[in-house]
């Protein structure tokens, strides 16, 4: 869609690169490695998806591998039952009965015990052994 809008062939490689930079990522980023390694990794990734795109746009471009015409066709949009349908179908009964065997067999308090930091559990006993 972003082709047959308009968007450079280049820029439609960087778009899909720009995808590895969402904000649940970068956040990821922030905890484990700090803010300033954060900004490292958003700085490179950000000028790679830059130069990709200028690169696949400049590269295709004198191959002549850019197609001439954007005429992609969209399906039309509406209700039909066919095999995905049924499928999805399948899926959502399969889930549904995994989530009532995960909250049967004690999963929910698993999770909950599951979700705090490491500090919060400082009124766990230390059970490693030194040797001497």
């Amino acid at each position: 869609m972003l082709w047959n809008g308009g968007i450079s062939f280049g820029g439609v490689i960087a778009f899909i690169f720009a995808d590895l930079l969402i904000l649940p990522i970068v956040n990821i980023y922030r905890k484990y490695y700090g803010t300033t390694m954060m900004l490292t990794l958003l700085g490179t990734c950000h000028a790679s998806m830059v130069v990709a795109g200028y690169l696949v746009e400049l590269l295709f471009g004198t191959a002549n591998l850019i197609p001439g015409q954007r005429s992609a066709v969209v399906m039309h949009a509406g209700l039909s039952w066919n095999y995905t349908t049924w499928l999805n179908i399948v899926f959502l009964v399969i889930a549904a009965i995994l989530v009532v065997r995960f909250a049967a067999t004690g999963g929910i308090p698993m999770l909950r015990m599951m979700g705090g930091s490491p500090d919060s559990q400082s009124h766990q006993h230390d059970h490693s052994h030194h040797c001497q």
